[in-house]
């Protein structure tokens, strides 16, 4: 029989040259699998797998040894304060996002917001955290991908603000346009990555290439959305674009003078924040 500090110590050398977190990976995918803590794998190293149990470790561990994430194995992610569900027909939440929503909710701290849109909303981690955190705004989920919006639906419904979200199947904001609504605040997590760089990027093995191709120099969505916001922006309204982590001077080309660069804790380019006009 396999003990728990045996299962540990295999998982982590078969991660190794898959992941940049082999021993967490080890952990959470065995925490899955005997359905315990992590607290209990720590206190109780000795302990013998069952051979169901060891079987089912094993299952995950060759899928992630394979490269796949283990958010996709799990088919769960957390993000900023909670968790959500992710299959792949969405990307996998990144903490760095989270820089972007906490600009969103302390602007909306700040002035008033009645609506506000998510723009490629995949798993809706954005448009479900923002609508948690600020009960008295109207948000608008869009993505071009049907499937994505059912798990942002799922999501939604799961935390319980579903009745405050509008979901739109669309390209960009487009079916905002064709509305006629208006928003205060805009959040988006385009595509960004050159469409000649995926094939080199192990992201692309199993995440949504409709949720990662920004085209020829990884801005045409960004681009066009600028384009289309001062159609749907009132007065004042703040777009939030978060980027590739060299593409802020680009990116502040774009959006003109009100344009402000924010980056990450690594000190990488992460969104751009400016006042459509």
């Amino acid at each position: 029989m396999t003990t728990i500090h045996e299962a540990l110590q295999r998982a982590r050398k078969r991660f190794a040259s898959v992941s940049d977190s082999p021993g967490l990976d080890a952990h959470v995918l065995l925490c899955e699998a005997l359905g315990v803590e992590r607290s209990y794998l720590l206190a109780h190293p000795e302990a013998e797998l069952t051979a169901e149990q060891e079987a089912r470790f094993e299952r995950m561990v060759e899928r992630h040894a394979a490269g796949e994430p283990v958010a996709y194995i799990l088919g769960r992610r957390a993000f900023y304060d909670r968790e959500f569900i992710v299959t792949p027909d969405v990307l996998i939440p990144r903490p760095e996002t989270e820089l972007l929503l906490e600009r969103a909710l302390a602007f909306a701290r700040a002035h008033p917001v009645q609506a506000v849109v998510d723009v490629g909303t995949g798993s809706g981690a954005l448009a479900v955290t923002f609508a948690a955190h600020v009960p008295d705004a109207q948000v608008y989920a869009i993505d071009i991908s049907p499937a994505a919006l059912d798990v942002a639906r799922r999501n939604a419904i799961e935390h319980g603000v579903a009745e405050r979200i509008t979901f739109l199947q669309g390209d960009l904001v487009t079916p905002l346009i064709e509305r006629g609504i208006q928003v205060d605040l805009v959040m988006a997590n385009l595509p960004y990555i050159a469409a000649g760089e995926l094939p080199e990027l192990a992201v692309s093995r199993y995440e949504p290439l409709l949720a990662l191709d920004g085209g020829a120099d990884g801005l045409d969505l960004i681009r066009r959305l600028v384009a289309q916001l001062p159609l749907v922006c009132r007065p004042r309204a703040l777009a939030l674009l978060e980027i590739g982590a060299d593409q802020g001077e680009a990116v502040l080309k774009l959006v003109g003078e009100s344009g402000v660069l924010h980056q990450d804790y690594a000190g990488l380019d992460r969104f751009v924040e400016y006042t459509p006009v």
